[in-house]
């Protein structure tokens, strides 16, 4: 499996960079967008790179907030055949802990190239979606400050838009994980995957001691980490020395797993 990283918050080789997260993931028989950014940069990004996007089959949206969404208008615009796996509750209205709206262009919606899912999806060739709205949690960090409108009132965002892309190819498991805003703790248990791509939402989480702890749990797993995005640099760096197996990945990173 080879991995393209089209945009995240931070860049090693000159290419522009934006708070949001693209892959794009090259199987044996698929070729995957595993989110699309906060705007047409991953496009961009994509052609400076080599990346031909209208050679995708599925494109995947890990959850309903503009910084994984924004860009699947343009998507739509240049490949012409992949459909879109989103959840059927990623449409909500969804605002930050500063109520600025966050969630996705409703004209997305009205696309019939916009597949809904929820609870367990199979895409075929070794490619699963799950929701985990009704698994067992072992830690819960609460909404973040994130909320949603449902039956008409502002409440703290649930996150069962949220579902994780799960690639199993030549006896390994590689899950995909946008934000992990169910707890990346969680998200570990559950799956157990022998690598793990995506950010840990712990952006705001102060450097300290629970850290540290939060660190060693996922380390205790046979797990190799590949996170961005929502970790946050400095929790990154903080972690980095209790976690055998992390790495950091920005835009225009190139992996082969």
């Amino acid at each position: 499996m080879k991995l393209t990283v089209l945009t995240e918050n931070t860049c090693r080789c000159g290419l522009p960079s934006e708070h949001g997260l693209s892959i794009y993931i090259e199987t044996g028989s698929r070729r995957i967008l595993f989110d699309s950014g906060q705007s047409g940069l991953f496009a961009e990004n994509a052609q400076h790179l080599g990346v031909d996007l209208t050679r995708v089959d599925t494109a995947v949206l890990s959850h309903g907030h503009y910084d994984h969404g924004g860009g699947l208008m343009r998507f739509l615009e240049i490949n012409q055949t992949a459909d879109v796996l989103v959840s059927r509750y990623a449409f909500a209205p969804f605002y930050n802990s500063e109520q600025k709206y966050i969630g996705l262009d409703a004209a997305l919606n009205d696309s019939d190239r916009v597949i809904l899912t929820d609870g367990v999806t199979d895409l075929g060739d070794g490619l699963t979606l799950y929701a985990c709205n009704d698994r067992e949690t072992i830690c819960d960090l609460g909404a973040f400050g994130l909320t949603m409108v449902k039956n008409g009132e502002r409440v703290p965002d649930d996150f069962r838009h949220e579902h994780y892309l799960m690639v199993e190819e030549n006896g390994k498991k590689i899950l995909f994980s946008g934000c992990s805003h169910k707890g990346i703790l969680n998200i570990a248990a559950w799956f157990k995957p022998d690598i793990l791509v995506g950010g840990f939402h712990l952006m705001k989480h102060p450097l300290d001691d629970g850290l540290i702890d939060y660190a060693k749990r996922l380390d205790a797993y046979d797990t190799d980490y590949y996170t961005c995005h929502c970790t946050g640099e400095a929790q990154y760096a903080y972690i980095k020395p209790y976690m055998r197996r992390l790495h950091y990945i920005g835009t225009g990173d190139r992996l082969e797993l």
